[in-house]
């Protein structure tokens, strides 16, 4: 958790709230004592995985905020037909990746 005056949050509430968009929590506060925490909107509860949500705040993943278009999955996958796709996911597993 992250600890800010309420004078440095007005004049950097931009840096903050990239702060908390990535999950972070921000306590305010006013001549040491706390006025308030900006803390991120939950999502939907179980939706995502704790692991996943980490990877967020740690800012190696950005979770989308749109959802799929609703013929996405009837689309039509390219073609692999050497399997090279298939070589690198499994060495990538192999390294740990």
């Amino acid at each position: 958790m992250v600890n800010t005056t309420i004078s440095k949050l007005k004049a950097t509430l931009s840096a903050y709230m990239e702060q908390v968009k990535a999950g972070e929590e921000v306590l305010v506060t006013e001549r040491g004592r706390p006025v308030a925490k900006l803390v991120p909107v939950s999502r939907s509860d179980g939706a995502l995985s704790d692991h996943l949500l980490d990877l967020e705040r740690a800012g190696l993943v950005r979770i989308g905020s749109i959802k799929l278009p609703r013929n996405f999955w009837k689309r039509p996958r390219p073609d692999d037909k050497t399997g090279h796709s298939l070589e690198i996911l499994l060495e990538d597993r192999e390294l740990g990746r």
